[in-house]
């Protein structure tokens, strides 16, 4: 069985670079990243690839079909069993299809929802501190914090109901945060 962590939290949160970190220094676990994984498409010049980037030039939510079926072909095509997935569930909806898929699928095992946790000032100056062009643009970074943040408490109250939430400071150093992060994904498989 697949045992599945998903990181979440907002834009500038450092989620992707923690995971990516504990995938690098521990080869029994494959790391995914939704976003990633979407820019790769858009890379590659594809009719998807385009529509996909209509979304994400400004900030908006990829259509939850196209984040699902990224999500599904990763984890059926993951060279391990522990797998972690960051940047999804970013609505309400998205988690329902998410859990939808996890509830018929008896092959994946979700062991835990991970919380990176920062202040909006923290996210505020990462995000605008990246040198990514037209990402850098203040009104897409206030349109990522609307769309991304405001669900952020019904999600996590989902997940703390199905006592599945752990959550992390993530104020501190990223070496002191992916040590914390895989104790604990360690503790759970």
């Amino acid at each position: 069985m697949k045992k599945l962590f998903l990181i979440i939290g907002a834009p500038g949160s450092g989620k992707t670079t923690d995971a990516e970190l504990i995938a690098e220094q521990n080869s029994e676990i494959t790391h995914y990243s939704t976003g990633d994984m979407l820019r790769a498409e858009v890379a590659s010049g594809s009719e998807l690839g385009s529509e996909i980037e209509s979304y994400i030039s400004k900030g908006l939510i990829v259509p939850i079909k196209i984040a699902i079926e990224t999500i599904v072909n990763a984890i059926k095509n993951a060279p391990t069993d522990i797998i972690i997935i960051d940047g999804y569930p970013r609505s309400m909806e998205q988690l329902e299809a998410l859990d939808n898929y996890l509830q018929s699928d008896s092959s994946l095992e979700l062991c835990s929802v991970i919380e990176v946790e920062v202040s909006q000032e923290t996210a505020r100056d990462r995000v605008l501190g990246r040198s990514r062009g037209e990402d850098d643009k203040v009104e897409v970074f206030n349109n990522r914090m609307k769309v991304y943040t405001e669900p952020l408490d019904d999600i996590k109250e989902f997940y703390i109901k199905k006592n599945l939430l752990h959550t992390i400071n993530g104020e501190r150093s990223i070496e002191e945060i992916v040590s914390e992060m895989y104790s604990f994904i360690r503790s759970k498989i």
